[in-house]
Parts: C-alpha cells; sequence; structure tokens
C-alpha cells in the first residue's frame, strides 16, 4: 500500500508488517487490541527519511459499539528503535485503517 502527493508522488509505503493481539488486563480501551509493526518506505528527499529505515508502530482497537480505530502511533527508526516526532495526516491515517 503506498500514499500519493497531489501531483502522484510516492510518499510512503507499507512494504511489510508484524501484527499482534494485545491483552489489555487494565480494560482501558473497550475491546480487541491489536498492535501493528509497520515496515515504511519513503523518498531520500522526505522528511521522515532515515538510513537506518523506518517504522511505525500502531495501536488498533476493535469493537462492536466504536468499530475499528487508531488508538495510537509513533514513528521510530529501524536501527536505533528511538522515536521521531512526526504525525499522521488524517487521510494517511485512514490509509493504514484501510491497510
Amino acid at each position: 500500500m503506498s500514499n500519493k502527493s497531489p501531483k502522484g508522488e510516492l510518499i510512503m509505503e507499507i512494504i511489510s508488517h508484524l501484527v499482534n493481539k494485545i491483552n489489555d488486563p487494565t480494560g482501558i480501551i473497550v475491546g480487541d487490541r491489536y498492535e501493528f509493526l509497520l515496515d515504511i518506505k519513503v523518498e531520500e528527499d522526505d522528511e521522515l527519511y532515515t538510513e537506518g529505515g523506518l517504522e511505525l508502530r500502531v495501536i488498533f482497537a476493535s469493537d462492536d459499539e466504536n468499530g475499528e480505530r487508531v488508538v495510537q502511533y509513533y514513528f521510530t527508526e529501524k536501527a536505533s528503535r528511538d522515536a521521531l516526532d512526526f504525525a499522521l495526516e488524517d487521510d494517511e491515517e485512514a490509509e493504514i485503517l484501510e491497510y
């Protein structure tokens, strides 16, 4: 899956993913929770680009009342596992949820 700019340029592409169901013993988030680790590819001139690679960790929740939703996410540099301070645009978040 890839996200393109209005000019049709590649913004980010999901190369692969891992998913784990998360047990929430506190019950803070209603429904089932899943953690997705998405391997993301971006162009070298993109502000998100890192030589070590880029990952997006996403926590999804799903239940009958609220449906499926992104609860939390953050970008990390793959090589160092350092968190990066970037936010998804609304359309990017919608594409991640669709993925």
